[in-house]
């Protein structure tokens, strides 16, 4: 059995006492891994993606005042994306209910700064994180199982045959984490019988023109008569942003003729399986077939709106079951912990999910700097992490099952009452204000 080279043999005699190995190079694997690199802790990721543009199904991702927080102290010189624009809450046809733009915002939230909130695109924001990685990110490394040593050190084992030892092993390998069925047998993820159906509308000289220019504006909410949500946001695409896919890299699947620099406007439609009348294999459907799907849910809704639907190309409109982690009890700690959604996953419906793992890839950053200059005991360390995360982590959980709940509304009482205070809200600027500053908040 070949054992794959740990990042000590890399930077060499400078290589710091611990080693780490981060399984799965998402947002908050990497995240982490950008941290201890910076503060000089010897570190190694291993990602399933064969290549760097692997994944090119991506959307907008909101980062909030503490992901942004996060994200300066994990990189060097950080590229955050464009600071939000407004946010709007809109009925089907589109009326408007509530409008939140950075006048209503707290004074801290107008100035510049770190810590405000920011939108990115969740692909580009994942090539800015692999930036500077290349000797310590090794792609094409589909995670198995790992084992434990007597002298305390972790062997992680891949598909390929080859292992991988070092003193912590992270699972930051995404709600389907391996490495959590095998540390945490017992803990669960739920379906909670919503569907997401989301698709890109690439922004040219031809489309452009047939969207609203409201919609253009910010993001925008919709929660409608029968358990319907929409969420509309811009993604604008600087020259000066790393391309999302980069390329024309062949490899990178079948949305690589799309030119990635482009700005573009997503969508994301929510509802009930049972309401859209689809069954548990909805993530196998083609995107002919889930536009479809979502325009016959959103029947009678205003030509604006559909037309969102209609304008994107098949091959960017994807369907997600949307699923939660169920709380798990603490445990006896170890040198293998998790983050992000590998313990933690939750709806996105508070838009927080990428903002709690680098929330966590910021704590354990900090912990594991900790032990590696010998300032705490390694399990010490460790342990104090998963205490507060747990603590966080699966607060947020809850609260985007409360969001989930208000957004696809599943009565008619429960939906006047909300557009009523939405309304209410509109007009109180002291409410505006209290609202924007809980947007995204764990």
């Amino acid at each position: 059995m070949t054992a794959y080279p740990s990042s000590k043999a890399i930077i060499g005699a400078a290589a710091s006492p611990l080693h780490v190995i981060i399984i799965g190079g998402g947002i908050g694997g990497l995240a982490l891994a950008q941290g201890l690199k910076k503060l000089g802790v010897s570190v190694a990721v291993y990602e399933r993606d064969r290549t760097r543009t692997d994944r090119v199904q991506g959307y907008r991702v909101h980062i909030n005042p503490a992901g942004s927080l996060a994200l300066h102290e994990c990189l060097p010189p950080p590229l955050f994306g464009k600071r939000s624009g407004g946010i709007r809450f809109l009925t089907e046809q589109m009326k408007m209910l509530l409008s939140l733009d950075l006048a209503d915002a707290p004074d801290v939230l107008r100035e510049e700064g770190i810590a405000q909130h920011r939108s990115v695109s969740r692909i580009t924001l994942r090539q800015v994180l692999l930036s500077g990685l290349d000797h310590v990110v090794q792609f094409g490394k589909t995670f198995t199982h790992y084992q434990e040593g007597v002298s305390g050190r972790v062997i992680a084992h891949f598909d390929d045959g080859t292992t991988a030892e070092g003193d912590i092993l992270v699972a930051a390998d995404g709600g389907g984490s391996r490495v959590r069925r095998q540390f945490l047998p017992g803990a669960r993820r739920i379906d909670t019988g919503v569907v997401g159906i989301a698709g890109k509308v690439f922004l040219d000289d031809k489309t452009r023109p047939r969207l609203a220019p409201e919609l253009l504006q910010g993001l925008n909410l919709v929660s409608a008569k029968g358990g319907l949500a929409l969420f509309v946001a811009l993604q604008e695409l600087g020259s000066d942003m790393v391309g999302e896919i980069g390329g024309n890299d062949e490899s990178a699947g079948s949305s690589a003729h799309f030119d990635n620099t482009k700005s573009y406007l997503m969508w994301a439609f929510g509802a009930q399986r049972t309401t859209l009348g689809v069954g548990g294999d909805v993530d196998a459907l083609d995107g002919a077939s889930l536009r479809a799907i979502a325009l016959k849910a959103m029947a009678g809704w205003d030509e604006r709106l559909k037309s969102l639907v209609r304008l994107a190309h098949a091959d960017t409109i994807n369907a997600i079951p949307i699923r939660s982690s169920v709380p798990v009890a603490p445990w006896p700690t170890r040198r293998i912990t998790l983050l992000g959604d590998a313990i933690h996953s939750m709806t996105p419906y508070r838009g927080i999910g990428a903002n709690v793992a680098l929330k966590d890839a910021g704590r354990l950053c900090r912990a594991l700097t900790a032990a590696d200059r010998g300032d705490r005991p390694v399990l010490d360390a460790i342990h104090g992490y998963e205490a507060e995360m747990l603590d966080y982590g699966f607060r947020a959980v809850r609260g985007s099952l409360r969001a989930m709940e208000q957004a696809i509304p599943n009565n008619g009482l429960r939906l006047f009452v909300s557009r009523t205070l939405f309304r209410i809200v509109d007009r109180v600027p002291l409410f505006k204000r209290w609202m924007f500053r809980g947007i995204g908040d764990e």
